[in-house]
């Protein structure tokens, strides 16, 4: 086996590991054990389980941003761009759920990599840049974008964490529903939206 090719098969083998135990769940020990080579080799590597978890949660997040960059970047009615958004990370959860667990997942060394969380930020400011000029067009405070867009990517992140497990109903139906909810919710906006006043 090649340098190359050990790399890829020791990331291949943590990758798996980390998505079922966790980061501290996971050893060196048993990555070793599982790719069958000694502890010496993973450090030659990686520097160490840190070292080989930065690169799994980097391309992660780097295929993951790139999905929802092309559903966001291919331009057409907002409508339609939810659609694509919503679609592209249930398609990627379908197609790396392992990946997707690692994501979501909290670990220390997460915090310096690219969490889940600054990941979905990430795409909501994109979102936000779909979003403001249809608030000015329908006359609503722009300023609240950037509300909006964590709230719209928020709602489609936590239900792909949801469908993760449970896999019904189909994914084009999650989506549909996605945004039923979103965009009926948005069609609809009140220009001063305020809480009903509680009676006591």
């Amino acid at each position: 086996m090649t340098a190359s090719q050990r790399r890829e098969q020791l990331l291949a083998v943590s990758r798996g590991l980390f998505a079922g135990k966790g980061f501290e769940g996971t050893s060196v020990e048993e990555i070793a054990a599982r790719a069958e080579v000694s502890k010496p080799v993973v450090y030659e590597h990686f520097g160490g389980k840190e070292g080989i978890y930065a690169v799994v949660v980097d391309r992660e997040v780097q295929a993951l941003t790139t999905a929802l960059t092309v559903a966001l970047g291919s331009g057409g009615h907002p409508k339609v761009l939810l659609e694509r958004t919503a679609l592209a990370l249930l398609d990627y959860i379908e197609s790396s759920e392992d990946g997707f667990r690692i994501l979501v997942r909290d670990s220390p060394v997460a915090q310096a990599t690219g969490t889940f969380s600054s990941l979905i930020g990430d795409v909501a400011t994109q979102v936000e840049s779909i979003l403001e000029p249809q608030f000015r067009a329908a006359g609503l405070e722009t300023r609240t974008a950037p509300l909006y867009a964590q709230m719209l990517v928020g709602m489609i992140a936590l239900t792909g964490q949801y469908w993760l497990d449970a896999r019904s109903p189909k994914k084009t139906e999650v989506a549909a529903h996605l945004v039923n909810l979103a965009w009926n919710g948005l069609h609809n906006m009140e220009k001063k939206p305020v809480l009903t006043k509680m009676s006591h």
